[in-house]
């Protein structure tokens, strides 16, 4: 299976990036094909709702010319999709949203019979990492990736919330346990 990591922290050793490679670290270990995309790094421009990538239905025609029409390519090219970020005033952090927005270019007709998506049957996944409750806190980032599913026409492959993050060096034994399951339970 060809897996796709979307980072949307800063850090590349920060909590969450430490979480991933955990993450990573086992689906290669069953033998997938894992590769990362740090999008800090990328110049990835917002969405501009302008509407030129519906004007020529699913064929990146952005008016942007920057990283994300390439991520967008490798995206439709996986199997599975592991959406990563810290949680920032109950939200994802800018990059990964940003991201996101720009997926708008994957589908059409939404709403419609004749809705279509380049990542149709896809498997995503979703990782956030945190220092409070998930209780008040990470609700918001939980409910919005389960609404992405809609117009992606994806399968929701599985999503983990690591709380008390509040360095990379103090995972306990018990997420790290977790997160190699949760990476079981992605490709299963």
């Amino acid at each position: 299976m060809k897996v796709l990591t979307l980072h949307g922290g800063a850090r590349k050793r920060g909590n969450t990036a430490t979480a991933a490679n955990i993450v990573e670290v086992e689906l290669k270990s069953l033998g997938h094909e894992v590769e990362s995309i740090f999008l800090f790094e990328k110049d990835i421009k917002a969405c501009l709702a302008c509407g030129k990538c519906k004007q020529e239905p699913c064929s990146f025609s952005c008016i942007h010319k920057d990283d994300a029409n390439g991520i967008l390519q490798t995206m439709i090219a996986a199997d599975l999709v592991i959406f990563t970020s810290p949680l920032y005033f109950w939200a994802l952090a800018g990059p990964l949203k940003t991201f996101i927005d720009r997926t708008y270019s994957l589908y059409t007709n939404y709403h419609k019979p004749d809705h279509t998506s380049l990542v149709e049957g896809q498997r995503q996944a979703l990782l956030i990492t945190g220092s409070g409750p998930y209780e008040d806190n990470a609700e918001p980032v939980f409910t919005a990736f389960n609404k992405l599913q809609n117009p992606h026409k994806t399968i929701k492959a599985g999503e983990i919330y690591l709380a008390r993050c509040t360095s990379p060096d103090k995972l306990e034994e018990e997420q790290k346990k977790h997160l190699q399951l949760f990476a079981q339970q992605l490709v299963a």
